[in-house]
């Protein structure tokens, strides 16, 4: 991970407020927070990840005067290799801004940090759904329902689903350890809404339940990986949890690149091109990512490229790793979400021929529970005695948390017409769901309208991912700072407008290009003065750095 020193941070701060007071727009380059940029990544599978991701940590060598047993010199380098641009260099800036803002608000152009970095709904403003709430307080205060008051403040299915939720647990107790792969009731309920989603079998002793997706993929990493001669084919741009993970547990990522100019499409014949390359240099792919809807790009694949993909994998003998997390966020009348496994058994191929990992979260869709920390993977087409190996390394966790398996549960069985609480749970549904397709659309437009920008469409997910075309002289500016090119603009943007967005070269780019990932998350009320903000930065930037 970035290290950050406080005290270039605090210089930071200081410079940045002494140039406030002359500049509104704070256009003068940042102090340099880094070191030289990594070159940028060939079309090559063996490519080290570090090039794939632009370093903008500091990797000096530890204080060589400090008596203390650990330095960066004897950790494990796997750690010093993996990066996350989610929450990396620009952000604790950021963080430190917004300290800093708290009893210096006339020091900046700006009252506030928008953080358009992660998708984290409910920081931004988004409500979470009452059923939801409603059913967890009931399980963890459960004296609640012993209440007849709570009949006037709770609806008459959350209370019931609370009653069949708590049947399931041992002793009722939502503190307790669970089953390590999680309450097997809860698993069946996930299980049950699973089919009704495809139209073909779910078993809950498929389902591991995890805190988050992130652990799951995790987990599979570290079941894949052995060695550096150990592949993932991961799409590029991709969600730097792929390339961490991978660098973490001492694989290599094999990159295939997504068309920009079809919409961010998924090409077989750059898969097979990319599988044979990693291949010729002694590299055993074990398993293709694939993020659906995209993440950074927004995408949503389509059935007969689904359908591809698949026999893909079966031809090549490639474990599937599908991140469907993004599934309900599609915004288009043109495009839906259709399930890999619903695609796999459609064609034919079944537990006994085809390795499928799928994962989802409760992180994302229109729940947005982040911090709860719920969500699963479905595993099949694995032998019993790999699935004891699976089993083994999740009961190394214990279990996960019991609140976010709950709401596992519930984001897979949500109220149906008939409960009390369906007509309110559908009007905030759709209304979060509408509401991020229209500001989907609106920085979409507005981002098109900037001098050399250029958006795809948001088709889902939660993120748009522009492509920027920086004046030779922004570049220069960079590289005599030290740090990337979008990098650099992504400061700059910061600085002038409390806006953080993260540049492209985190998550990976085809050489040459620039992007940054801005998420189209912030409420509708805070949309025209983003648009007023980065318009106005733009505008000063590209005329301050013309040819």
């Amino acid at each position: 991970m970035r290290r950050f020193l406080a005290s270039q941070a605090k210089g930071l701060v200081d410079q940045t407020r002494r140039h406030h007071h002359k500049s509104r727009l704070f256009l003068s380059p940042l102090p340099s927070l880094s070191s030289p940029p990594l070159p940028n990544p060939a079309r090559s599978p063996l490519v080290s990840l570090s090039r794939f991701l632009s370093s903008t940590s500091d990797m000096s060598a530890s204080d060589s005067t400090s008596s203390l047993p650990v330095t960066l010199d004897n950790i494990n380098p796997k750690v010093l290799k993996c990066e996350y641009a989610v929450r990396g260099e620009i952000v604790n800036i950021a963080q430190k801004l917004q300290e800093d803002l708290k009893t210096n608000k006339d020091a900046y152009p700006f009252d506030e940090i928008i953080y358009c970095n992660i998708g984290n709904p409910q920081s931004l403003g988004q409500l979470p759904i009452r059923f939801f709430r409603e059913v967890l307080a009931l399980c963890d205060h459960t004296s609640l329902l012993d209440e007849s008051e709570t009949h006037g403040l709770f609806s008459t299915d959350a209370i019931d689903r609370a009653w069949k939720i708590l049947d399931t647990i041992p002793g009722r107790a939502t503190g307790a350890y669970s089953h390590s792969q999680g309450i097997k009731g809860l698993r069946d309920t996930i299980a049950a809404g699973i089919e009704a989603r495809d139209g073909f079998p779910a078993d809950p002793n498929d389902i591991f339940l995890t805190d988050g997706a992130s652990p799951a993929v995790h987990m599979m990493m570290q079941l894949l990986l052995s060695s550096e001669k150990d592949g993932i084919l991961c799409p590029i741009p991709q969600y730097p949890l792929y390339s961490a993970s991978i660098a973490l547990h001492g694989g290599s990522l094999v990159p295939y690149y997504l068309d920009e100019a079809t919409g961010w499409g998924l090409e077989i014949s750059d898969l097979k091109k990319q599988l044979e390359e990693a291949r010729s240099k002694g590299i055993t792919v074990r398993a293709l990512v694939v993020i659906n809807p995209g993440n950074p790009t927004g995408q949503v694949l389509g059935e007969e490229n689904q359908r591809d993909i698949v026999n893909f994998c079966k031809q090549e003998g490639l474990v599937l790793l599908a991140d469907e997390v993004y599934q309900e966020n599609v915004y288009v009348p043109d495009k839906k979400f259709h399930s890999f496994k619903k695609v796999a058994r459609s064609l034919g191929h079944g537990e006994k021929d085809f390795a499928l990992v799928s994962f989802q979260s409760v992180s994302k869709g229109y729940y947005g529970e982040c911090g709860k920390r719920g969500g699963y993977m479905e595993v099949t087409g694995f032998t019993s005695d790999v699935r004891e190996q699976i089993y083994k390394m999740a009961s190394v966790n214990l279990c996960s948390n019991i609140s976010g398996q709950i709401l596992a549960s519930l984001v897979m069985s949500p109220p149906k017409p008939g409960d009390d609480s369906y007509d309110s749970y559908m009007a905030e549904r759709d209304g979060i769901l509408s509401s991020m397709a229209k500001r989907a659309k609106t920085l979409e437009e507005a981002l098109n309208n900037l001098e050399g920008l250029t958006c795809n469409r948001a088709e889902g997910a939660m993120y748009l991912f522009p492509q920027i075309k920086l004046p030779q002289k922004a570049i220069e500016a960079a590289e005599a700072a030290k740090t990337a090119p979008d990098a650099f603009y992504c400061k700059r943007l910061l600085n002038a407008t409390g806006i953080v967005v993260v540049p492209g070269s985190g998550f990976g780019q085809v050489p040459g290009t620039w992007h940054f990932r801005c998420t189209i998350l912030p409420q509708e009320d805070k949309i025209p003065a983003i648009v007023n903000r980065l318009t106005e930065f733009h505008k000063s930037f590209m005329d301050e750095f013309r040819e």
